[in-house]
Order: C-alpha cells, then structure tokens, then sequence
C-alpha cells in the first residue's frame, strides 16, 4: 500500500480481536512489531514503498494469542482500540499494544493479500 503524504489513504482492512493471555503479572499478546515514524523504513522488510513509515507485525508466536485471532507476520496495524496507528513512534505503538489495563486488543490491519483481492475483484466486474 503506498500513499502521498498529507493526502488520504484508502486501504482494505480487516478488524482482529486479540485475548491477552495472562502469565503472572504480565500479559501477552504473542507477537512482535517493528517499524514507525522513528525507525529506517528501508529496513522494512513488508513494505512495498520503502518510505512507509508504518507499524508492522514482524514476528508471531506459533499457537499465541495473537495467531489464534489470525494475526499474520507482515500485517501493517492501522488501528489499535481506536488510537490511530500510522504516524506514531516504534515507543508509542508498544504502549498502546501493551496496555496492562486492557485485557483485549482489537487491532484494524491490512494485508497485501487483502489488497490483491479487491483489486482483482474491481477487474473482474466492470464498472458500469
């Protein structure tokens, strides 16, 4: 998905709803993150526009919380609870994720794949 700055962004998204799995005092969610406004996005390696700043899933913990609600590695998290996800720090995306107050995380992402689809869907029946 690439985008112009300061223009609006149109992107096919899928809601996920995560359980925080409870061990001790901590709670956990079963995946990591990388990327964000303060990070090198040329080290990014899911974004197809290598100035995509966004926050992406880079790791899942194999039968965690997050792979049972079908979180997958390369996701890009637009939304976390409501909180807009796409120009925040690595820092500040972390927090939200992490928040010991919320034991449900309900994350809007897209997916390459979900992309794919709409546009071959948008091929396959002419406008009329």
């Amino acid at each position: 998905m690439s985008f112009v700055p300061g223009q609006p962004v149109t992107a096919v998204v899928q809601r996920i709803e995560i359980q925080k799995l409870r061990q001790g005092e901590n709670l956990i969610l079963g995946f990591s993150i990388g990327g964000g406004i303060d990070q090198d996005p040329g080290q990014n390696p899911f974004s197809e526009d290598k100035s995509d700043k966004g926050i992406y899933v880079t790791r899942i913990t194999p039968g965690g919380p997050a792979e049972v609600a079908g979180l997958r590695m390369g996701d890009k998290i637009m939304q976390v609870n409501g909180w807009d996800m796409t120009m925040v720090t690595h820092d500040q995306a972390r927090k939200k994720l992490t928040n010991k107050r919320e034991d449900v995380v309900r994350l809007l992402i897209t997916r390459r794949s979900l992309e794919e689809a709409v546009k071959q869907s948008k091929g396959s029946h002419p406008r009329q």
